[in-house]
C-alpha cells in the first residue's frame, strides 16, 4: 500500500508538529548466551537512554538525546573490566518521498542506511490502555529480519507514521513499544506540540550511503570474522 494513500485518511492530523520524548530501556543480560553467564557480573542488567522524536507535517527524526559515555564496568571476579558502548539513534523519515534514512557508525566508519518506507505486517489486537493521557490500541507482529516479537501501543489522537526508531508505520503515534517481551522497552515520557527550532529536524548528510540489506550483510560478515562473538553487536538501524 502506498504511504501517501495510507496517510490521506488522516489529513486532518497532518498539521501537527512538535517533539516526543521516550525512555528506552535495554536488558543487557538478555543478550548474553548461557555459556557466557559469567559476563553478567561485568555489566549492568539494564541500559537506559533518553531519545526524542521531532516531527512536522511530512518529516520526522528520531535522535538520542542523552548518550552515556563509553563506560568501564568493574567485575567482582579478579577485577576484570568490560567496556561497552551503545549505538546512537539518528533516523530520519520523509513521508512525501516515502524514504527512511538512518545514520549509524560501524567498525569505525559512518554509514547512511537509505531505504523506502515499508509498512510492517501489523496485526491489531482488541486491548486498549491509557498512556500519558492518550487512549492507545495494541498492534503486534513478528519481525522476520531481526527475529523479534514486536508489540506496540499507538494512539490515533496524534498523527500516523510516528514512533521510536523504525517502528513507525501505524495509523497513529506509537507511545509504548516492547521488543521480545521486555528485552527492549520504549515508553513515552513527554509530548510537546510546538513549532520546531532550526536544525531540530534535519536529514543527516554525512556517511557512506548503503541499503538496509547491505548493512545487515556487512554486520553479519563482521560477526563471523569475530568468531561468533557478535552477539554483543546491536543491529538497531
Amino acid at each position: 500500500m502506498s504511504v501517501v494513500v495510507f496517510l490521506s485518511a488522516f489529513a486532518s492530523e497532518a498539521q501537527q508538529q512538535g517533539v516526543i520524548t521516550y525512555e528506552s530501556k535495554l536488558n543487557m543480560h538478555r543478550r548474553i548466551p548461557p555459556e557466557r553467564a559469567e559476563m553478567k557480573s561485568m555489566i549492568p542488567e539494564f541500559r537506559v537512554t533518553t531519545e526524542q522524536l521531532f516531527f512536522n507535517e511530512t518529516e520526522s527524526q528520531y535522535k538520542t538525546l542523552v548518550e552515556d559515555e563509553e563506560q568501564d564496568v568493574n567485575s567482582s571476579q579478579g577485577g576484570m573490566r568490560m567496556r561497552f558502548r551503545m549505538p546512537k539513534s539518528d533516523i530520519y523519515m520523509n513521508q512525501t518521498d516515502q524514504m527512511i534514512m538512518a545514520k549509524t557508525e560501524f567498525n569505525g566508519k559512518e554509514y547512511l542506511i537509505v531505504d523506502s518506507i515499508k509498512i510492517a505486517p501489523w496485526k491489531f489486537g482488541t486491548e486498549t490502555r491509557e498512556i500519558n493521557g492518550y487512549n492507545c490500541q495494541m498492534a503486534y507482529y513478528d519481525d522476520e529480519a531481526t527475529k523479534s516479537a514486536i508489540t506496540a501501543w499507538y494512539t490515533m489522537q496524534i498523527k500516523p507514521f510516528l514512533g521510536p526508531e523504525r517502528h513507525n508505520t501505524l495509523p497513529g503515534t506509537v507511545l509504548a513499544l516492547d521488543i521480545n517481551n521486555g528485552e527492549r522497552v520504549f515508553v513515552v515520557k513527554t509530548i510537546e506540540f510546538r513549532e520546531l527550532k532550526k536544525n531540530e529536524l534535519k536529514a543527516p548528510t554525512t556517511g557512506e550511503k548503503i541499503s538496509q540489506a547491505e548493512y545487515r550483510a556487512m554486520v553479519q560478515e563482521r560477526m563471523k570474522q569475530m568468531g561468533g562473538q557478535g552477539g554483543q553487536v546491536i543491529i538497531r538501524n
